[in-house]
């Protein structure tokens, strides 16, 4: 099921539930039909919203930038309340060059503290996509940390290698040099050798006849 769908059908549970459990004192016949064109209103935007949100996966780039900047042109004209949220549904919509969750969650939280802004059913709304959108930010987080973790972890390897390696060449090097200082231990052996059978045929140091 598409995520506007996913959205739509839990704003509408949440709102559900908030009307029976906070129901209003009956209200004049006005008033009511008041609410109810405001409500019905709202309904037709949110669902215009949630098209364009199944649009901006699916269009070509030019019409997905019309889209957000036609949704971001409602939001700078009114910076509060539905066009807030409609923007911040866009901005936090998957599949578009566009997407701002960080954006969109800035958007969501500020609706959220001020909810006499929204209609019971945007207030639903702006609840479930900041949910989601934080999980998606806490999952994002996550998957970096552990990025990091394993990065540290192999250039923590790489250093032991290097280390490892340089030891090695550090013990070869120290092999050579026992090696090179035996054979020339056993150089200067065999010099003096010669040179005490030198002197032994020659005890007077000249030329033997």
């Amino acid at each position: 099921m598409p995520h506007n769908c996913h959205l739509l059908l839990a704003a509408l549970g949440l709102c559900a539930c908030a009307s029976t459990a906070t129901r209003p004192p009956p209200q004049p016949p006005h008033s009511e039909s008041v609410a109810e064109d405001r409500d019905a209103t709202v309904a037709l935007l949110l669902a215009n919203t949630f098209q364009n949100m199944q649009r901006l996966t699916q269009a070509p780039a030019a019409e997905q930038a019309e889209l957000l900047a036609a949704a971001r042109a409602s939001y700078e004209h009114a910076p509060q309340g539905g066009a807030q949220l409609r923007y911040a549904l866009l901005l936090g919509t998957p599949g578009h060059p566009g997407r701002d969750v960080p954006r969109a969650q800035i958007l969501l939280r500020q609706l959220v503290a001020q909810p006499e802004t929204l209609a019971p059913i945007e207030r639903a709304v702006a609840l479930v996509e900041l949910a989601q959108l934080e999980r998606e930010l806490g999952l994002k987080a996550d998957n970096e940390r552990l990025q990091a973790d394993a990065q540290r972890g192999d250039h923590e390897r790489a250093i032991a290698a290097a280390q490892r390696r340089l030891q090695a060449e550090l013990d070869e090097n120290a092999k050579l040099r026992k090696q090179l200082e035996d054979a020339q231990a056993k150089l200067d052996a065999v010099a003096n050798i010669e040179r005490n059978l030198t002197d032994r045929k020659n005890p007077s140091g000249g030329t033997a006849q």
